[in-house]
């Protein structure tokens, strides 16, 4: 990740406000997509080989905060606080799913 803690912080205000007030759960999901993409995305460059040795979601997310605690400090940070912020937001949706399911019933398109 080139961006650093302090540049980290100003894409989140800038995006979110000071106290993430603008935060919802569709534009915490397109934010998160644009990090991957235009932040994180560049670095990957050419053929990208995958060496997955986990076939459980329980396995990767074990990899992926072992390999975390190696990480220089800022930049495990940031992954944390994006993985949180990714979780946090993946929970209100669901709940919001629910209450508009309660509301509603089950309605298919």
């Amino acid at each position: 990740m080139d961006v650093d803690l302090r540049e980290f912080k100003k894409l989140i205000s800038d995006e979110f406000g000071e106290g993430l007030e603008h935060a919802t759960p569709g534009n915490v999901r397109d934010f998160l997509d644009h990090m991957q993409l235009d932040v994180l995305g560049p670095h990957l460059k050419g053929r990208i080989v995958l060496e997955e040795r986990a076939s459980t979601y329980e396995e990767v997310l074990k990899d992926f905060f072992t390999r975390v605690l190696e990480l220089p400090k800022d930049e495990a940070v940031m992954l944390l606080w994006l993985l949180a912020f990714d979780f946090a937001f993946s929970a209100i949706e669901l709940q919001q799913a629910d209450r508009f399911k309660s509301l509603f019933g089950d309605y298919e398109t």
